[in-house]
């Protein structure tokens, strides 16, 4: 008798094994990474969703912390052909349920031919249909979690001391720990602000580089990171990384919007417009920019579909990237785009100042 059900928004209710107990619910998405489980099950981007892996055996080289991205796991639950003991225990220690022992090559077909779905989970001993079918009703789109930042942001300001090269303002939405240290590696002292910080807390940092990460959800609900590049674009330079390139294009005049699917995987292909070289990356987002604006050009597009990968304002010292450069786990391919954004500073950068 299997001991698990997942119903799906098509009306389907799919018997698995369960291998960690629980009720929960969230948006059904899938990654194609074959490794680096440890780092997409930490990244907190992946808030409010239900992970499959496409890979079919999740867990063969153990779990590290070290190649945690965050303090914890962020999809409501985990879902693979096959977990290891490794893994489960970790899942547990957390209290994230997982389910195995079902046809995840189906699953990931149905997610690339309806799109990403809400879903309900239950396992256990007592789990019914029924009961993955209510956590369904209950579930919410990824939309209408509007105060998704506050669920994977700092709560203080954390300040990470690295060398005199630049001092960030890295407003945390969701930021995976990567990118903090692949600033620290570039001589950067990182100042991790809120999601939600006003200009007055960024002016107080004095920083000569303003940097939107990545994070969950639908970018038009991060508001306030979106007032913060309307507020200093043109005095400081800024940056972003996945949903922070998006939030960039909101204040800057663009648009976004929720693709199908998503990208979430390692090997997604980028071509530079300028040079036309093309480089592998790690993705993760399921909103993309749609139009960017008058303000900002497309610099990089993604070789499978053409969305835009990389946006640029030379004049505004403006540069963003959908995917990630700091990669974790992934390829190295794009690593210098932290080099590109370092130069972006000038030490006599005046900081707008707020009312």
């Amino acid at each position: 008798m299997s001991d698990a059900y997942l119903a799906l928004e098509d009306g389907r209710v799919v018997e698995a094994r369960g291998r960690v107990p629980g009720r929960t619910r969230g948006e059904l998405v899938f990654t194609t990474a074959y490794t680096g489980y440890e780092e997409s099950l930490t990244d907190p981007s992946y808030e409010e969703q239900v992970l499959t892996f496409s890979y079919p055996l999740i867990g063969n080289y153990g779990v590290r912390s070290e190649r945690f991205e965050s303090d914890r796991v962020h999809p409501r639950a985990a879902i693979a052909r096959e977990f290891t003991e490794d893994v489960v225990e970790w899942l547990d220690e957390e209290g994230v349920p997982a389910i195995d022992h079902l046809d995840t090559r189906e699953l990931v077909t149905s997610i690339r031919e309806e799109g990403a779905m809400r879903c309900g989970l239950a396992v256990g001993p007592d789990a019914t249909p029924e009961d993955a079918k209510a956590e369904l009703d209950a579930c919410q789109g990824m939309s209408e979690h509007v105060d998704i930042g506050a669920q994977v942001s700092v709560d203080e300001p954390t300040v990470y001391e690295g060398g005199s090269a630049a001092t960030v303002a890295l407003i945390d939405c969701g930021a995976k720990g990567s990118i903090t240290e692949s600033l620290l590696e570039r001589d950067a002292t990182v100042h991790v602000l809120p999601y939600d910080a006003t200009p007055a807390d960024v002016a107080a940092v004095d920083p000569d580089l303003l940097f939107i990460s990545n994070g969950p959800g639908d970018p038009e609900n991060f508001e306030a990171a979106e007032a913060l590049v309307e507020e200093f674009v043109g005095d400081l330079p800024v940056a972003g990384i996945c949903l922070g390139q998006q939030v960039v294009a909101n204040a800057l005049g663009g648009s976004t919007e929720k693709m199908a699917f998503g990208h979430r995987g390692v090997n997604q292909p980028v071509r530079d417009l300028e040079t036309d070289r093309v480089v592998m990356t790690t993705q993760n987002h399921g909103y993309t920019v749609g139009e960017p604006g008058d303000r900002l050009s497309v610099t990089q597009v993604n070789v499978n579909d053409g969305t835009a990968e990389g946006l640029e304002n030379e004049e505004l010292g403006v540069i963003t990237r959908q995917y990630h450069p700091e990669a974790h786990p992934g390829p190295n391919d794009s690593l210098d785009f932290f080099d590109d954004v370092l130069d972006l500073v000038s030490t006599d950068t005046p900081v707008a100042t707020s009312d």
